[in-house]
């Protein structure tokens, strides 16, 4: 298994602080490893990566909400997502709330389905092929239904090469879909690539949106990413309503140094310079889209 890359150690505010109630809509966490086990033929472990750690993260940018994602490297075994649920809304409302990886609809029982949606999880991966985890036709199609039955989301994670070809999978799905990585459409191409084609379609349907993420990946010139700024500011002037902000930290499968937090805010802050738009993305959009309450 190869090593990769851990986050920047040392965060830095963003520049300005975002509005209150801000939410980072997917992060990960991982181990120690000697706590949470890694599945067996994971495709990738990253180094640790606590609940804790995101938490002073979270303070420092000025972040008060977050959706934790369940990493592939556990599976169908959400322990580390349930201890980070429990120990990020101790003593307080709930203001983290967590996505599954979809492995578990097809891998445990409905008392563990409703353990993790006791704990504040309202929604189900579906991760890119090269990660390890697949499910048959007959598993998709029960994980769909179970999605529905619970009342969650699907979310879909883009294959590095785009989402174009993996949409007709989820596209008839009458439940609120969220679309990775804004596809992972190549900043180059403008409105020619085939996943911002597709992604724009889909819009039209109401029920899909899309995470404003991965900007350090999807970009072909490197920092400061400027090439991917037009093609956030596609998906944002398309649906407004429907675009959430996530950081990814601390950036699974990195093979280059994975970008400062503040930094990568300020890079939305270039996406939507308007106070009422950013209040959107951060604030507005995700809460009606994961359920967070309203104070």
């Amino acid at each position: 298994m190869p090593d990769y890359l851990p986050f920047d150690p040392y965060p830095r505010a963003p520049v300005p602080l975002p509005p209150p109630l801000t939410c980072d809509s997917q992060f990960h966490v991982f181990g120690p490893r000697e706590q949470y086990p890694v599945r067996p033929n994971a495709a990738y472990e990253m180094p640790t990566a606590t609940w804790q750690v995101a938490q002073e993260l979270h303070a420092t940018l000025g972040i008060e909400r977050g959706v934790i994602v369940q990493a592939t490297t556990y599976g169908a075994d959400h322990t580390v997502v349930l201890d980070a649920l429990e120990g990020l809304n101790a003593g307080g409302p709930r203001r983290y709330m967590a996505c599954a990886n979809a492995a578990v609809l097809t891998e445990r029982d409905d008392a563990y389905l409703q353990k993790l949606h006791d704990a504040g999880v309202r929604g189900a991966r579906f991760t890119r092929g090269g990660l390890g985890i697949s499910l048959t036709a007959a598993e998709q199609e029960r994980a769909f239904a179970r999605v529905k039955e619970l009342g969650w989301y699907v979310k879909v994670q883009p294959e590095p090469n785009g989402m174009a070809e993996q949409l007709s999978t989820f596209e008839s799905l009458d439940v609120p879909v969220l679309l990775d990585h804004m596809g992972r459409a190549d900043p180059t191409r403008g409105d020619a690539d085939p996943s911002l084609v597709r992604i724009l379609e889909l819009f039209e349907r109401g029920n899909f949106w899309v995470m404003l993420s991965l900007s350090e990946k999807i970009s072909k010139a490197g920092a400061p990413w400027d090439d991917v700024v037009p093609l956030a500011q596609r998906l944002i002037d398309a649906a407004p309503d429907r675009c959430v902000w996530g950081s990814d930290w601390p950036h699974p499968v990195s093979v280059k140094q994975p970008p400062n937090e503040g930094a990568l805010m300020e890079l939305l802050y270039r996406f939507a310079p308007d106070a009422t738009t950013q209040q959107k993305i951060l604030v507005d959009n995700p809460a009606r889209f994961f359920g967070f309450e309203t104070p």
